[in-house]
């Protein structure tokens, strides 16, 4: 579906653009010779039918006939466009990226940006953390934000960034939980710091800083315990995980109580 939207935003970018460069057409009278809007027209219609072999045949015939036409400019981002469909995202990067040096100042190179990003995107693995392509996808993807921040590929472009950066803070708090399991409590607190410090914009949050409080209570830290709650509870009232964090609390001040009334006990 989402291929699709790329698809259909493309063909508007296209006909909203679209305009003809008669110093480039060869004369269309001749019988033998199709005008470049002709060849783009079939081009497309074979690309619509995902019937990419023969849409590449034209939009290379065109860019051969007529190099600086319009049509031949919109073929090389459809061009590179089939590589992505195609999942040949080495290819798709090397157009996208060739095209920017071509036209730095193409009125469409927002698009351009942004299929950058999304061919770095489709290929994060969801298992890896510190894999190249979530820094690259989310370079791209600021590079959208960052040059065209009023484009319509901006808002995705920041959607995106969240989605991978979320896919990291899972991983570490996947890490996270094992070592709390095996009560390793200091080495799950510096994975628990990383989601609060790096991923706050993340789902994660409310739980990591959560386990902080589980952590530091296990390890006999209970100011740690209660400021951390108390930061969760200012930030995240209503989530469950500050109800967790507030039950676990209220267990540390009934047996500070219960210690003052035995002490109280002796001293008297």
């Amino acid at each position: 579906m989402f291929r699709i939207i790329i698809i259909l935003a493309f063909t508007t970018m296209y006909l909203a653009s679209c305009s003809q460069n008669n110093d480039t057409m060869i004369d269309s009278s001749s019988k033998n010779v199709k005008s470049p809007e002709e060849i783009y027209v079939d081009g497309k219609q074979y690309f619509d039918k995902e019937n990419y072999i023969l849409a590449e045949n034209e939009f290379s015939k065109l860019k051969q006939l007529y190099p600086l036409s319009d049509e031949a400019i919109q073929a090389e981002i459809l061009s590179a466009f089939i590589n992505y469909l195609q999942l040949d995202y080495d290819g798709a990067l090397l157009k996208f990226q060739r095209f920017i040096q071509k036209y730095p100042s193409h009125k469409n190179l927002d698009y351009i940006y942004y299929m950058i990003a999304m061919s770095n995107y489709e290929q994060i693995n969801s298992h890896e953390l510190d894999g190249s392509f979530n820094e690259l996808a989310v370079n791209s993807f600021n590079q959208v934000i960052k040059r065209y921040p009023n484009s319509e590929y901006a808002k995705d472009s920041r959607q995106k960034i969240v989605l991978v950066m979320s896919n990291k803070a899972a991983k570490h708090m996947e890490i996270a939980r094992f070592y709390l399991n095996e009560k390793k409590y200091t080495a799950a607190l510096n994975r628990l710091k990383i989601i609060v410090e790096e991923f706050s914009m993340t789902k994660f949050t409310p739980e990591a800083l959560h386990r902080m409080v589980e952590a530091y209570y296990e390890m006999g830290m209970y100011e740690e315990s209660y400021n951390t709650a108390a930061l969760l509870g200012y930030n995240y009232p209503e989530s469950e995980w500050y109800e967790y964090s507030y039950n676990l609390v209220k267990q540390i001040e009934d047996e500070e109580t219960f210690l003052k009334k035995i002490r109280n006990f002796f001293d008297g």
